[in-house]
């Protein structure tokens, strides 16, 4: 058992929670709390190392064989962000999915993000991708590292259970273009309302960042401009609040035609 925080090891996790460079360079990442360790297990990740409090968790942990080691509470007080993630934070070997790895269904559901700088949302954003049964979310031109613990853990576990891709712009419209997917861009200007737009057959939905919105070449390329009525003084929504509005108004359209 692991009664020290200045453990090696433990000092060693904590740095791959801070440095982005770290986890790049040594290929790996951090996930905190039972159910997402469990997602991450399911989803073919393998854990190089995982940190269990016993004390904190009275049931069985998920088969972690010879990975798992026992640390005292004091330890997993320091390691662990957040309460109640039952006892269990590992060290996670990154796997990294490109566009060409995509198993889409024959009418895909697509959330596009261009240039997502903060990690929470992109976790809520596959949250909502998860609950629409979305094909895959991805992030182009990415700001953000896509194993960021603040991501991981506002994704609740669905950046293990959603395909999360980055790449460029470029290389995504090509993909799209080749694939026959509709390219709807979320935007205020030149715009029609969401529900009055098909979102039936293979279907992107792309947004930008809440302060600068799309690129010019999201604009070009999509083959519809979409918006959200807003009917306040403001004129946007946060990112993750509008992604879910538009996936589940293609839900609706896909149970209904």
């Amino acid at each position: 058992m692991i009664t020290s925080t200045q453990n090696p090891r433990i000092k060693h996790l904590l740095l791959l929670q801070q440095k982005s460079s770290l986890r790049r360079e040594e290929g790996l990442f951090v996930v905190e709390g039972r159910r997402e360790v469990e997602h991450c297990l399911a989803a073919g990740f393998r854990i190089r190392t995982a940190f269990v409090c016993e004390e904190i968790s009275p049931l069985p942990a998920p088969p972690l064989g010879e990975c798992y080691i026992p640390v005292s509470p004091n330890v997993y007080e320091r390691i662990a962000y957040r309460g109640g993630t039952e006892g269990i934070v590992a060290e996670v070997e990154a796997r990294q999915i490109r566009l060409a790895d995509l198993r889409l269904s024959a009418s895909p559901l697509i959330v596009v993000l261009e240039s997502v700088e903060k990690p929470g949302n992109l976790g809520a954003v596959l949250r909502s991708a998860d609950a629409a049964g979305a094909d895959a979310v991805v992030v182009c031109d990415p700001l953000t590292d896509l194993f960021n613990p603040n991501l991981i853990r506002s994704s609740i576990g669905a950046a293990f259970t959603v395909p999360c891709v980055a790449c460029t712009s470029d290389e995504c419209i090509a993909f799209f273009r080749e694939r026959g997917i509709r390219i709807l861009t979320a935007q205020l200007q030149d715009s029609r309302l969401y529900y009055d737009t098909p979102m039936t057959g293979p279907t992107a939905i792309v947004m930008g960042t809440e302060a600068t919105g799309l690129t010019d070449q999201w604009r070009r390329a999509a083959d519809a401009h979409i918006r959200i009525p807003m009917l306040g003084r403001l004129d946007s929504l946060n990112v993750s609040v509008s992604a879910a509005i538009l996936l589940f108004e293609a839900v609706r359209q896909r149970q209904i035609q």
